[in-house]
């Protein structure tokens, strides 16, 4: 039986120093190539977190204009091979991400949005060993987590963002489109909209 649960998205996180810990081509190949069926699951070919979905290497932790690019170009290398678990798509009203991710018992992803310019896809795969020691964002956040940074288009509504999450592992977040005309004060035929102040 499928369940489906909304996530929260969180506009508060202001941790200082995460994701400021970068990760390179060469600390990832050799986290990647010692690492088990776990960093496999997270960071393969094709999957959302992996280093190298948009056809080179590219550190999830710094934002990407995702929405700009085609995923059908993007993705064909991995979609020829059955190997693509990501897809995204802009329609006349919103923007939509749509990826499965990690099912690594009860699923920790958490949505942020940073500025209303960046939305945060991340959560933990592993946890850490000591309580006390600083977030796991903040340090090789690979070794304990994963994350994706993705720029919001200039007309994405970040505030009405909506994220949901189905059988613990299907992962969908859609953006409407803002509606340019309330923004300007004109209403759908070019008059001016009386339900909202000029």
């Amino acid at each position: 039986m499928s369940t489906c649960r909304q996530l929260d998205i969180k506009t508060d996180d202001h941790a200082p120093k995460k994701w400021s810990v970068s990760l390179n081509e060469e600390v990832f190949k050799q986290f990647f190539s010692q690492g088990g069926s776990v960093v496999h699951k997270v960071f393969g070919e094709g999957l959302l977190f992996s280093p190298f979905l948009f056809g080179k290497f590219f550190d999830p932790s710094d934002a990407f204009p995702l929405w700009d690019f085609n995923s059908d170009v993007f993705l064909s290398k991995f979609r020829s091979c059955g190997q693509s678990t990501v897809d995204w798509f802009q329609t006349d009203i919103d923007y939509v991400l749509k990826s499965e991710i990690p099912a690594l018992g009860e699923n920790s992803v958490q949505i942020h949005t940073d500025n209303g310019k960046v939305v945060e896809i991340s959560g933990q795969w592993k946890p850490q060993r000591e309580s006390n020691t600083k977030d796991w964002r903040c340090g090789h956040w690979w070794e304990h987590g994963y994350v994706r940074r993705l720029e919001l288009p200039e007309d994405a509504d970040w505030r009405k963002l909506e994220a949901k999450l189905s059988s613990d592992k299907y992962l969908e977040i859609r953006i409407p489109k803002a509606n340019l005309h309330s923004a300007t004060g004109q209403g759908k035929n070019g008059t001016a909209d009386v339900s909202e102040p000029l």
